[in-house]
């Protein structure tokens, strides 16, 4: 299984879950572990998603999901797995 993991942060609003999972479903990218808060009308969360039957590169993921979150004014990052386990080693 190849996975990789989401993350979403900017003001919240309607429709930023909603948004994300439609491009995932769309891609044939599923869903794992999902965990999300509002703090202070600030919107966060990570996802852990499968990526093994995705029917696009996980560099175009990335991109269009960066796309997908300037569309609805949130970032997102997408990252495989290990390379987000390496950059947040202590």
């Amino acid at each position: 299984m190849k996975k990789c993991i989401i993350t979403v942060v900017g003001k919240d609003t309607v429709g930023i879950i909603a948004r994300v999972c439609t491009y995932l479903a769309e891609t044939n990218i599923n869903v794992l572990d999902i965990s999300q808060t509002i703090v202070n009308g600030y919107f966060n969360m990570m996802a852990v998603v499968d990526v093994t039957n995705a029917t696009k590169e996980i560099a175009a993921v990335s991109k269009e999901l960066e796309e997908v979150g300037l569309g609805i004014g949130v970032t997102i990052h997408c990252q495989r797995e290990e390379i987000f386990e390496k950059m947040h080693r202590l």
